[in-house]
């Protein structure tokens, strides 16, 4: 799990809090290093992991060992595809969309192969830091339901409910309550929503307090990690991949289950029953294609060579970090040495040239080989080593460190760029395959998910028709999708623009520009908050909850694009407000009940009146002649 935080000093190792599924096996909590983004976050400190004796009762010891499918062959499983979102350096992690509940509200969650638990804020956690998006309301889902307490979880004060408790030993923590709903993975997956366990923060601490990203999906191995959760159902195969985009692209994918692999994946071993961590049996590093003079076992210390998909940097056991640094010294030697961004760490830098284009890298840095048991190799370009120096242009630092006292090899985000990293825990192995991952699905023809019906999520960057009225049945209907935005120019520029920019997120919308209304604009310092407001394009029509989640959806992932003179914005908050067309209908009723009402009162006044005029005339006795004039007739007295 990356802890994103720009003013982390240190990225560490979770301390391992133990507690299991109602159930089910226990299994305990497996984060290794959690890094922070480039800058001033270089030196990991890493501690041994170790129980919690918080209730020994219910912390069992017993290995994890991979889970094999039952009851159905593993190439018929459908896979979920979601895409990755964020960039590892600059925000210290990678994050995917997840959708929770009955109706489905959305998070930002970091993807993190080291977590073995998926975690969100819940509505009412006493502290929990201001993040991407709303905090998660059991109350508003018909689908969820507590896991309540029982013998093989630790339990809360009143014995109710079962808890989660993680610490870390950067002192951030994150604390709160076991939870089952729905988990839904976007209109990408040909996976459709299913019910899960997982944890509803009521405390969190440190970086995970600060951070953007809501929390974290866990993709360990434990039996609240979602993969297991999914395997276990016979739902995917026992395998999940991991993309990260390059140093120009952010992004990626991630699919969990297992497709049709390349056929000219480099696999290595990974033992389960060596870490709990996935890890590989990695032998030997070569630069430019000699072969580092190492022991073997220097990776073999510790935890092993340790995959990490939350921790940004590589770390290296002191011996073959001196040997790396020291080879990769000798092949740049032409090349002039600058300081680092950060005074607080000696960072190996270089200024290469004016230009800051990848591509140029290899010409004047070496590659590097990992090299496995099996006697393959992995071949890493510079960009799996080397980050942009965040002051200097065209100048790139090392981005492999000396591990300190801790023997484990670790190797983060930055390694496996542009590297399809396939984790197939059904075989105790991982695939490693050198592509584009902005272009993934593109290159490996993986199947996309089927036609949706109307009421399935939308995808991430989807943009549905905004006027959807269909009576789907349970549908969710809203009549208003109110947005708080914060924008990077001052109050003053922007008044006068109200309209242009009005239109703007319209047409960005691709809705009428009388569907939108700008409001509320306030100043705060230099930026300017402002609300808009997204209504149906009539009166009698609503969106649908899948259109409302889109559009606001294209505002968090920041697919709304804007001329650069309205600056950058950020999505504050949302609220989707139910249709109003009962109220106006009360109104509608209520103003002729008051005509009619006035309508009567006129018509007895002149009555009245009328009355009144005829009871004044003088009374005429009746005449001889018309004696036989019927009484009716005669004026009444």
């Amino acid at each position: 799990m990356a802890l994103a935080s720009m003013s982390s000093i240190s990225a560490t190792v979770s301390l391992l809090i133990y507690f299991t599924l109602p159930c089910s096996i226990a299994a305990g909590e497996k984060n290794i290093l959690h890094k922070s983004p480039a800058v001033g976050s270089r030196r990991p400190m890493m501690f041994p992991l170790f129980l919690s004796q918080s209730n020994p009762s219910s912390s069992r010891s017993i290995p994890i060992h991979n889970r094999k499918l039952h009851k159905t062959d593993s190439k018929s499983l459908n896979h979920s595809r979601m895409r990755l979102y964020d960039d590892l350096l600059r925000n210290g992690y990678y994050t995917t969309r997840l959708w929770i509940g009955t109706p489905p509200q959305i998070f930002a969650l970091i993807v993190d192969s080291g977590s073995t638990v998926t975690y969100v804020p819940c509505s009412n956690c006493e502290q929990c830091g201001k993040h991407q998006d709303p905090k998660f309301e059991p109350e508003l889902s018909s689908t969820y339901q507590p896991v309540k307490c029982n013998m093989d979880c630790i339990c809360d004060d009143n014995r109710e409910q079962c808890i989660y408790d993680r610490e870390y030993a950067e002192h951030s923590s994150s604390k709160g309550v076991l939870g089952e709903d729905v988990i839904s993975f976007g209109n990408e997956s040909q996976l459709q929503p299913q019910r899960a366990v997982f944890g509803c923060e009521t405390m969190e601490t440190g970086d995970l307090y600060s951070q953007r990203a809501d929390g974290i999906i866990g993709l360990g191995q434990g039996d609240l990690s979602l993969v297991d959760q999914l395997v276990d159902k016979d739902l995917i195969s026992n395998s999940f991949s991991l993309c990260y985009g390059g140093m120009d692209i952010g992004g990626g994918s991630m699919i969990l289950g297992g497709f049709d692999y390349p056929s000219d994946m480099i696999f290595t071993d990974s033992d389960p029953d060596r870490s709990p961590y996935y890890n590989i049996d990695l032998t030997g590093i070569r630069v430019a294609g000699k072969q580092l003079l190492l022991n073997s076992r220097v990776f073999d210390g510790e935890h092993g060579a340790v995959l990490d998909s939350g921790t940004t940097y590589a770390y290296l056991p002191d011996a073959a970090f001196e040997a790396f640094e020291e080879a990769v010294m000798r092949e740049v030697s032409p090349l002039k040495r600058i300081d680092g961004p950060d005074p607080n760490f000696k960072d190996i830098c270089f200024h290469v040239a004016a230009s800051d284009d990848v591509s140029e890298l290899s010409k004047k840095f070496p590659s590097v080989e990992m090299v496995f048991k099996s006697g393959q190799s992995w071949l890493l370009s510079p960009e799996n080593y080397l980050f942009r120096h965040s002051k200097v242009h065209g100048a790139y630092c090392l981005g492999v460190f000396p591990n300190g006292k801790d023997h484990t090899t670790l190797l983060g985000g930055i390694v496996v760029r542009n590297t399809l990293v396939v984790y197939d825990r059904e075989n105790s192995k991982v695939g490693f395959w050198r592509t584009n991952c902005s272009e993934l699905s593109d290159r490996l023809h993986i199947d996309g998910a089927p036609p949706p019906p109307p009421a399935t999520l939308p995808s991430n960057d989807s943009n549905p028709p905004h006027n959807s009225s269909s009576n789907l049945p349970g549908e969710i209907q809203i009549g208003q999708i109110n947005l708080d935005i914060q924008l990077t120019v001052n109050s003053s520029y922007l008044k006068p623009r109200i309209e242009e920019l009005s239109k703007l997120f319209s047409k960005e919308l691709d809705v009428k520009s009388s569907q939108v209304n700008l409001s509320n604009l306030t100043s705060k310092g230099n930026d300017s908050l402002i609300r808009i407001v997204v209504i149906p394009s009539e009166p009698s029509t609503w969106f649908s909850n899948v259109t409302a989640t889109s559009i606001v959806s294209r505002f968090t992932n920041h697919q709304i694009k804007l001329p650069e003179t309205f600056g950058n914005y950020e999505l504050l908050n949302y609220k989707l407000e139910p249709p109003r067309k009962r109220t106006i209908n009360i109104i509608v009723v209520t103003a002729f009940g008051i005509i009619a009402v006035i309508i009567g009162l006129s018509a007895y006044g002149v009555w009245l009146i009328r009355k009144r005029k005829q009871s004044s005339n003088p009374y005429k006795p009746v005449d001889e002649a018309t004696i036989t004039v019927a009484e009716q007739e005669l004026q009444p007295l």
